[in-house]
């Protein structure tokens, strides 16, 4: 079985520019307005970062190390690049793909933790590209990689090099918070496996640092009238200060890469709180495209593509 197998790299995807914000929350939001205050709130938060999102080039740039890794682990891999809720979008680059004369695909999210609100619509829009393409496409997904050795190895490294930016005789006090994206309550009514592969990665990474005080909690949640899963990591850091607490390095597990929910929800809004409560915030660097850690990825691409029988 000499063909090219494709793997398609993904990601959520972000507006490149303010004017690109208001159509990008429509496509979020399933074709629905959003409120003018939603509007200007949201293109107030990218102003603040550069006037748009970076997620394309970041997903790009791991796609390229992965595809680097790849090579280097042997031939018959070429990665691609589609995101979840802009350009270039998931079906256009899985019918693209198609016209390449790819007819297996290996589908990932640059998200380790599966949840059926998230990584799982991802892989739903593959199936709908796969349903309306002319060709026969075998498509074969990698749902999480919450306890990936080298994504998990690449946040042990950020850690330690994050904590050296407090002063030696207070390190061994810095709070670790491990963040993710929150989702909706509602996702445990159907037992979810969204929170527990959190508490998965949380637990391992965590007992690489014994003794160092560690939380987790959710960050993100959107501006909707659902019940969003907490505790809000702004909230847990601000009740964490009266006791005692001063010092905090966030570690956003559920991320891999910068995008606004790290670049003003963490480093702009979160700082500003901790700040004024009297606290110090930092953030670890993100894993990006970390050799390490894609080199392990391209590992999982070619388990994946051998137990598909493609090899």
């Amino acid at each position: 079985m000499n063909e090219q197998i494709g793997v398609l790299v993904m990601a959520y995807g972000g507006p490149n520019s303010l004017d690109e914000v208001e159509p990008y929350l429509l496509d979020v939001r399933g074709g629905r307005p959003a409120p003018e205050a939603v509007v200007r709130e949201v293109e107030g938060r990218y102003e603040k970062i550069g006037g748009r999102s970076p997620i394309l080039e970041r997903t790009r740039a791991q796609s390229d190390a992965l595809q680097s890794a790849l090579d280097k682990q042997g031939p018959g891999f070429r990665t691609f690049v589609g995101m979840r809720h802009w350009h270039p979008y998931i079906g256009e680059v899985v019918l693209q793909m198609a016209e390449t004369s790819i007819r297996r695909i290996v589908g990932i999210v640059m998200a380790p933790h599966y949840s059926k609100l998230s990584v799982e619509v991802y892989f739903q829009g593959m199936a709908r590209a796969v349903e309306s393409s002319a060709d026969t496409l075998e498509v074969a997904h990698i749902k999480s990689w919450k306890d990936d050795p080298g994504y998990l190895d690449v946040l042990e490294a950020r850690i330690v090099e994050g904590l050296e930016n407090f002063p030696s005789e207070t390190r061994s006090r810095v709070q670790l918070i491990l963040t993710a994206h929150s989702l909706p309550e509602r996702i445990l009514e159907w037992n979810d496996p969204y929170p527990n592969e959190l508490q998965e990665t949380y637990r391992r990474l965590t007992d690489r640092f014994p003794g160092q005080p560690a939380h987790f909690a959710y960050q993100s949640a959107a501006m909707t009238g659902d019940r969003w899963l907490g505790p809000d990591a702004g909230d847990l850091m601000e009740e964490l200060i009266p006791h005692g607490a001063r010092d905090f390095l966030v570690v956003p597990i559920g991320f891999v890469s910068e995008h606004v929910e790290i670049l003003y929800d963490i480093d702009i809004e979160y700082k500003r709180r901790i700040e004024a409560a009297g606290g110090r915030l930092e953030r670890i660097e993100m894993p990006g495209a970390s050799l390490r850690m894609m080199s392990s990825l391209a590992h999982c691409v070619r388990r994946t593509a051998a137990e598909s029988g493609w090899m």
